[in-house]
């Protein structure tokens, strides 16, 4: 199973970004999808989660402003930022696991496969 991110870039406070990340090997549509992200010097956190079920959660200081989605036919998975803020600045990465329950999405020891990560730079 690989994973593979795109879509960062420099922008400026206040914009919207659309990240993508494309899941290649992995048969059927029964599997969950995770954003996380990382910034300098920081550990790894959580931002959203799709389950195969359609069932979002999100972290609270991306509530209202970034959206997850999923288009199946191409085994994509989407987040898009509106709103950006200097401190959303990150690599943002991808993930997927299969039969993650509902309290450990925020977790990322839940998820098998990780994307190799996309830089997001918001300048004020």
């Amino acid at each position: 199973v690989q994973l593979q991110a795109s879509g960062g870039g420099l922008v400026q406070a206040g914009d919207s970004l659309k990240l993508s990340c494309t899941v290649s090997g992995r048969t059927g549509s029964r599997y969950d999808l995770g954003w996380f992200r990382q910034a300098p010097g920081k550990e790894r956190e959580f931002v959203a989660a799709l389950r195969w079920t359609r069932v979002t959660i999100y972290e609270d200081f991306v509530k209202g402003r970034f959206i997850i989605s999923r288009d199946g036919a191409k085994n994509t998975v989407f987040l898009q930022m509106n709103g950006l803020k200097p401190e959303d600045t990150a690599v943002y990465y991808c993930a997927t696991g299969v039969g993650i329950i509902l309290s450990n999405l925020r977790r990322p020891s839940a998820y098998n496969y990780w994307g190799q990560g996309t830089l997001v730079t918001v300048s004020s």
